[in-house]
């Protein structure tokens, strides 16, 4: 829902995924769709995650961060939390069910996607090294360690408690890295999950808008 706001992103210029969702824009982006926000977004350069502008609102000089007004805030799973608290449709309305949807946003970003992270390093950046292909199977599965009981504790559920919250949208967001290695395909029922979470339409648009940016094709 991208137009002009008081809401303002970063996102990178040319995303190194092409704009295939992967990048963590897409997860804040998903969210403001999700609670019906419109929202600007300031595409950052490489150079300019680094420059004294970007760093004085995140200190890593990374992306995304969030602006509205005179606040300004940085990494996704806060941007993401600050967005659920304060506006209808990523939270349930009891405080029980709110608090186990901010357990599955942490178990995402602190328990489930480091391993993630690390095959990616090992795919993309230490392919060349010549012990790579010792190490490769050692780092997948420590991905199925963390997969195989999230995928036991789905079972055949839709969302990991109940209705789709903000917990189903930060873990839909990690799986999402794991599908090009192929491991997602192991547990049929993470699959369905991921495809769930694409097919809602506040993805689809998130997704477009990212793609589109990414493209320069028509969102």
């Amino acid at each position: 829902m991208t137009s002009s706001s008081d809401i303002t992103i970063t996102a990178f210029q040319r995303s190194p995924d092409g704009g295939r969702g992967l990048a963590r824009d897409t997860r804040v982006r998903w969210a403001l769709e999700e609670v019906g926000l419109r929202y600007d977004v300031r595409p950052l350069s490489f150079e300019a995650k680094k420059e004294p502008a970007h760093l004085a609102i995140h200190p890593f000089g990374l992306i995304p961060t969030f602006e509205q007004d005179d606040l300004a805030i940085f990494e996704t799973g806060a941007i993401v939390l600050h967005l659920a608290e304060r506006h209808e449709g990523l939270f349930p309305a009891d405080a029980g069910g709110r608090a186990r949807a901010i357990s599955w946003m942490f178990a995402a970003v602190n328990t489930v996607e480091p391993p993630i992270l690390e095959l990616s390093a090992a795919v993309i950046f230490e392919r060349d090294q010549p012990w790579a292909q010792d190490r490769l199977p050692i780092v997948k599965d420590r991905v199925r360690d963390r997969l195989r009981p999230l995928s036991d504790r789905l079972g055949d559920a839709d969302w990991l408690d109940g209705d789709f919250s903000a917990g189903d949208l930060m873990m839909v967001s990690v799986l999402l890295r794991v599908r090009p290695p192929g491991l997602l395909d192991e547990f049929p029922n993470l699959a369905a999950y991921v495809a769930r979470g694409e097919a809602r339409p506040a993805y689809a648009r998130a997704f477009a808008d990212q793609l589109a940016q990414n493209t320069g094709a028509p969102a």
